[in-house]
């Protein structure tokens, strides 16, 4: 029976990227049958990948059935897969984001989290020596899996590993990394043929502070005006989204690459209270600026408080 190798759902370019990274690896290096497969459709960056390394998009799946074989990779969160997971026959969980639980296995399984900023990082050390093998296009959907997550290495999860293999790749490729990262984040930033309530589950994870709910939502950019220009009608969207996904509130952080900085959307007072106790920042109107804030796993979801 083929093996599904999956990521979190709203996929972003690692969620993409990598279980194709994987799949390969356990097609042509381990000798298994394996698919890669997507939990909704990918981000404009990760679209970006797709095409620029002329790969087909991974079929869609929206559930499990029962004792479907599969790999987790890029979470160990059940909210953030199939309801039907804990049926399935997961064989292995691959990620860099803190333990959750909840996850349940037919028996034991091998269980990879590391502190990396990039599943693909940690796929490339478990391969091995066998990585030498990778095709120009698996090279390419790391390296970009890994300037992603890394945002060009100026997130704070970024380690010198990860900065490392993502050099040794760009040179294998005969890529430069500024340039090829501009490509990436250009895409990512294109944001216009997406709806308000898409913007604001694009990239998004719940999370729940002294028992209330948020989706945390995170707009990488390096054009962070095209996506504050919609401002009003982002807020006026959030209150939808929210009663449709049973949270309290949305959370919505735009990241400015270049800048280094993060801008909450600041539509009510629990925002506002979110803001300041969790940043110490001064909210004087809907918005707030976060100097240094880039990354939501290291440095947003942490510091939430109420």
């Amino acid at each position: 029976m083929t093996t599904l190798v999956m990521g979190h759902k709203s996929p972003d370019t690692d969620s993409t990227g990598s279980p194709i990274l994987w799949a390969w690896y356990l097609n042509e290096v381990k000798g298994q049958s394996a698919e890669a497969v997507l939990l909704g459709e990918p981000n404009t960056e990760a679209a970006f990948l797709l095409a620029k390394w002329d790969l087909p998009k991974p079929r869609i799946i929206s559930d499990l059935d029962e004792n479907q074989p599969c790999v987790i990779v890029d979470t160990n969160n059940p909210a953030e897969l199939p309801a039907g997971v804990n049926g399935a026959d997961v064989q292995a969980i691959i990620d860099h984001h803190k333990l959750v639980g909840g996850l349940e296995t037919k028996g034991p399984i091998e269980i990879t989290i590391r502190p990396l900023a990039c599943t693909a990082t940690i796929m490339i050390d478990l391969m091995g020596d066998d990585a030498a093998k990778m095709p120009d296009w698996a090279k390419g959907t790391a390296l970009t899996c890994i300037l992603s997550d890394t945002l060009e290495f100026r997130s704070p999860t970024t380690t010198p590993h990860d900065k490392a293999v993502a050099e040794q790749l760009a040179s294998d490729l005969g890529i430069d990394i500024p340039t090829y990262a501009a490509e990436m984040f250009a895409a990512k930033s294109d944001v216009s043929a997406f709806s308000d309530a898409e913007l604001l589950r694009m990239d998004s994870k719940e999370y729940e502070v002294a028992g209330t709910k948020f989706r945390v939502s995170v707009l990488e950019t390096t054009a962070p005006d095209t996506v504050l220009s919609r401002k009003a009608s982002l807020m006026a969207a959030m209150p939808t989204v929210a009663s449709e996904d049973g949270v309290e509130q949305v959370l919505l952080f735009v990241v400015d690459i270049l800048n280094e900085e993060a801008t909450l959307l600041v539509p009510n007072d629990l925002v506002k209270t979110v803001a300041e106790k969790s940043f110490g920042a001064t909210v004087s109107g809907d918005s707030v600026v976060l100097p240094g804030i880039m990354s939501r796993k290291k440095q947003i979801i942490p510091s939430l408080a109420l």
